[in-house]
């Protein structure tokens, strides 16, 4: 399980790593170009609950924690859904991972 930490706030977000590793693809693209964008996700009962979103800009630090060695073969389709959710006005949100011959539709 690895963790998302944004800015100097102790809050850390656990993150499947093989999610996190297509994460990390997503959001540093749309950054290197400048891009904000909001991200959201939901605890999950476990957690209690609720949603959180965050405001994700060039300027704020933001680390990416793996906890495997390893990084894994990345899914271009699934990078890509997670590259449109994050251009829509919910912002980036968790999408379950498509198989590569899955056919890919825009919205």
């Amino acid at each position: 399980m690895g963790k998302l930490i944004y800015n100097s706030s102790n809050r850390e977000i656990e993150i499947e790593d093989r999610t996190l590793a297509h994460l990390r693809v997503a959001i540093i693209n749309k950054l290197r170009r400048s891009e904000s964008f909001a991200m959201t996700w939901e605890h999950g009962i476990e957690h209690g609950s609720g949603r959180t979103t965050l405001w994700l800009h060039e300027s704020i630090p933001l680390q990416f924690v793996f906890s495997g060695n390893r990084p894994p073969k990345l899914n271009r389709l699934w990078i890509e859904q997670m590259l449109l959710s994050a251009n829509s006005t919910s912002g980036l949100q968790y999408v379950p991972e498509p198989t590569e011959d899955e056919p890919f539709e825009v919205e």
